[in-house]
């Protein structure tokens, strides 16, 4: 099988191929950033990608838009650290095939690997539990409310553009991009700008 580990921090890549290594007939590759793993994707075409959301550039959410548009298209696994169910449900509603946390035992990821390879899906058990509770409360989470360019904005925040090199980065004038971070504040019920600021360098893995 062949495996592409899309990952910024070498470490981490380090220890998912050590983890891999020991299985048979793995073919492993690494990318660090979402433009590389599109390139490596679109010559090697693996089977499997094991994602992480937290990427510089191309953030995770768009590059599992891109990779569910090849044919046929690989199996999907995010690995991150964001434990938190909408975080999983975005994923899942993107395409991924699976999501596990990285604090989750090596035993899991290779389970969740088996169960993708099958043509199944797999989410870590206790992300499992918190999603069969998501309907009852889904309304009430605030990142559920946020609409797709919301989204943009906090994760260029998070990344510490300025408002103006938003606008330019998302092709849209600077009182827009205003107006937008005035409705994401209310919708949050953050009051300043400086909070929503913080609030989207936490949640920096909510990437288009």
């Amino acid at each position: 099988m062949k495996v592409l580990i899309v990952d910024d921090h070498p470490i981490v890549r380090a220890g998912l191929r050590r983890l891999l290594a020991a299985e048979a007939d793995t073919d492993i590759a690494e990318a660090a950033t979402g433009k590389e793993a599109l390139t490596l994707a679109r010559a090697d075409r693996p089977d499997l990608v094991i994602l992480d959301l937290n990427l510089p550039g191309i953030g995770g959410f768009d590059l599992i838009a891109r990779f569910i548009r090849d044919k046929p298209p690989p199996r999907i696994l995010v690995l991150s650290m964001h434990d938190d169910p909408v975080f999983a449900m975005r994923a899942l509603e993107a395409g991924a095939d699976g999501y596990v946390s990285k604090n989750a035992p090596p035993a899991q990821i290779l389970e969740a690997m088996a169960r993708l390879a099958r043509g199944q899906s797999y989410v870590g058990p206790e992300l499992a539990q918190q999603l069969a509770m998501w309907n009852a409360r889904a309304r009430s989470h605030p990142l559920k409310d946020l609409s797709r360019r919301d989204l943009q904005i906090l994760r260029l925040l998070g990344d510490g553009q300025s408002m103006q090199q938003i606008a330019d980065t998302l092709g849209i004038g600077y009182k827009t991009v205003a107006n937008n971070c005035g409705q994401i504040k209310a919708r949050l019920g953050v009051k300043r700008t400086a909070e929503l600021i913080r609030f989207a360098v936490l949640t920096r893995g909510l990437s288009e």
